[in-house]
This record gives structure tokens, sequence and C-alpha cells, in this order.
């Protein structure tokens, strides 16, 4: 696996994070306000177009088994853009994105969506999924219809399709629609209060994630 290129017989997305240097270690603020040791950075796998459309076309394979009907695939900006476009690539459909305007998930750019519309929401990392679920309410406001969720990974809060991580009542995503991901990476998360890198007089958590530096 050099200068992008990769093989994809067994896959084990694991150690492409691990290759590309994706899967840091150190003390980070997460998106939900809790701190973490390790942070998956998959703008580091997903800069090699080769290895974003391998890994699309795997999660692409799970959708299709899993029998999911989807007309357009939606991400939200910025973290979800090239997983979502390669996953729509991949699938054959449509893609769009919502992004953040004044704090607020919202469709803009021309962008349209029909009564009806089979959308699935797709992220590059999944955590607790309230980005996702953000997007996808901001699709259902115009008529559109979610049918499931995707992500290059899990942070292991919620429960994939054929996962083995059980969901924590952390997770925003519904119960009644499948998650679909390649991996997942379960990762202590802890409260502010009781981290044990703030505990121990490390630095202060970075945020290195799209919403950060």
């Amino acid at each position: 696996m050099e200068n992008g290129q990769l093989k994809m017989e067994n896959i084990n997305v694991r150690e492409i994070y691990e290759k590309y240097g994706a899967l840091l270690k150190g003390h980070f603020l997460l998106s939900s306000g809790k701190h973490s040791e390790y942070y998956l950075q998959s703008a580091r796998v997903l800069e090699y177009p080769e290895v974003a459309e391998k890994l699309a076309k795997e999660l692409a394979k799970e959708i299709k088994k899993a029998g999911v009907e989807v007309d357009t695939i939606c991400s939200p900006a910025i973290g979800g853009l090239l997983a979502g476009y390669e996953l729509a690539r991949a699938l054959g459909v449509r893609f769009i994105f919502t992004e953040r305007v004044k704090g607020e998930m919202t469709l803009r750019r021309g962008f349209e969506v029909k009564e009806g519309e089979k959308v699935l929401i797709c992220e590059d990392i999944i955590t607790t999924g309230g980005s996702a679920m953000e997007a996808a309410r901001e699709i259902e406001k115009r008529g559109g219809e979610i049918v499931g969720f995707a992500a290059i990974a899990n942070r292991g809060v919620c429960k994939r399709v054929n996962g083995k991580t059980n969901r924590k009542n952390e997770c925003k995503l519904p119960e009644n629609k499948p998650f679909f991901a390649l991996e997942d990476f379960e990762f202590e998360v802890y409260n502010p209060e009781e981290c044990p890198m703030c505990k121990m007089g490390a630095c202060g958590p970075i945020k290195p994630g799209s919403r950060g530096n």
C-alpha cells in the first residue's frame, strides 16, 4: 500500500487508518464535547482518490447486499463530502450535501429533494450521529425519505449492520434505520471532569476535526 495504491483483498480498515496516519493518539476534544486519547482523521485516508473509491465500493456492497433502495446520497459538510461523493458514485446515484448556515444544517446551492425521494445520509465517521441527524431532519423537512445512514468508520457508539458493538445511550441515530460502516473503532471517551489526561495535567485537548483546527 504505497502512494495511495491499495489492494482490497481481505480489507482491514484499521490497518489502512494506521498506514495513512489517520489514527491519531493524544488528547482530543470531540464534537460531542467529550475527551478521548484517540482521534480518527479520515481526511488523511480519503485524500487518495484510489483509496476513497475502493473503500466506498466496499461500503456500497454492504448497502446493496441489504437490499436498501437509494436515490440520493446526502452528506453533512465538510467531513462527509469525500466519503459521500464516492459512495454515490459507487451506487450510481445523485450526491448532495448540507452545510451549516448560522449554526443550522441547511440544504442550499440550488439542491432540491423530491417528495418521497429515498436518501441515505453518509459521513466519513459517525460517533453519536448528531450531524447526520441534523442533515436527515433537513432532508425530511423537504419531503425526502431517509432510508439509512453510512460511514467509512464507526466510533462504536451506534450499532452498525453486522457490527459487534452494542448501541450506547448516546447514539442519536434511529433504531429503525440501518447504519452501514466498514469498521468499529471503540475508544474510551470521557466527560471533561472525568478525563484522565486532564487529571494528569496534560495540555488542553485539541480538536483536529472539520469544526476545529
